[in-house]
């Protein structure tokens, strides 16, 4: 099962250029948590951030109660060791096939026998849906199994905390809702914990329990999946409508909120709450995105 991730007061810059600043937020443990924010925003930056690649300028990561920006050398290693990370373009050796890539973190590890290895990584692969591809190359492969490759490269230590990095980026539309699915499915498959940063609307709006934006170097907003979607705010309408600085951010009204998607087969989603459980609760319809008062009136 995945663990929550508390963020209090993170800022990071490099030199004089501040990325974001005081950024605080808590990763539900369990769910799929989404960061929206245009290209430039420092999503990466946050993501790595969070897994301790980068050190923030102040602020704290906190995990099973240790803070990640600031413990000792062996707490350090060992939160580290509970992060699954997706790269932009997979982050697959090249000069490797796909069987030897997704075996490479448990014989990086060495604690696991050669047939046990082999074990875990047929079983990632028939859950990723690469089996059959054992001895590609990874220029042999399509955009979206360079893709899923490196998503099995990623599971593959049984993490409890998953990143995806752009998870869309450079693949089309279908394949891009093959994947959004999978990650539902994955999530509730493994019970971890999910964090996706994208600019993809369309993503942001069906795969999420809770979600943010991150705008002009701070975070505008992160909650559940509904209050974003039916917020008022200016920048966020407008982000979600793809709307130009300073045009109309309702053109035509708010528009509707989608469905959330849910897993294949007879998973269930690992949710604090039932899906319109908050838009219901201020009045709103969660069909048709509209407000029809606020709560108490």
């Amino acid at each position: 099962m995945g663990v929550e991730v508390v963020v209090d007061g993170l800022t990071k810059s490099f030199g004089r250029q501040v990325i974001w600043e005081d950024v605080s937020l808590t990763l539900p443990a369990g769910e799929i948590s989404v960061l929206l924010g245009p290209s430039g925003a420092g999503k990466s930056v946050f993501l790595r951030t969070l897994m301790g690649l980068l050190r923030p300028d102040r602020g704290h990561i906190w995990i099973d109660g240790h803070d990640l920006a600031d413990c000792d050398e062996n707490t350090f290693h060992e939160l580290r060791g509970l992060f699954g990370v997706l790269f932009q373009d997979g982050g697959l050796f090249g000069s490797l096939n796909l069987y030897d890539n997704i075996a490479f973190p448990l014989r990086q590890q060495a604690t696991a026998a050669e047939a046990r290895i082999r074990q875990i990584v047929m079983a990632k692969m028939e859950l990723l849906g690469l089996l059959g591809a054992e001895r590609k190359l990874p220029g042999q492969l399509s955009g979206g199994m360079r893709k899923r490759a490196g998503l099995a490269r990623a599971l593959v230590l049984d993490p409890e905390i998953v990143l995806f990095d752009e998870p869309g980026s450079g693949l089309d539309p279908v394949r891009t809702a093959y994947l959004n699915q999978l990650i539902v499915n994955l999530n509730a498959e493994t019970g971890a914990t999910f964090v996706v940063v994208t600019h993809d609307v369309d993503t942001a709006r069906t795969v999420p329990d809770s979600i943010g934006l991150l705008f002009r170097r701070e975070l505008v907003m992160f909650g559940p999946r509904e209050m974003l979607l039916s917020s008022d705010e200016p920048v966020v309408r407008q982000f979600l409508n793809a709307g130009m600085p300073g045009s109309d951010p309702d053109p035509g009204g708010p528009p509707p909120i989608p469905p959330r998607l849910m897993p294949s087969g007879n998973r269930i989603r690992h949710t604090r709450q039932a899906p319109g459980d908050l838009v219901r609760g201020q009045r709103r319809d969660p069909a048709a995105g509209i407000v029809r008062g606020r709560a108490g009136t």
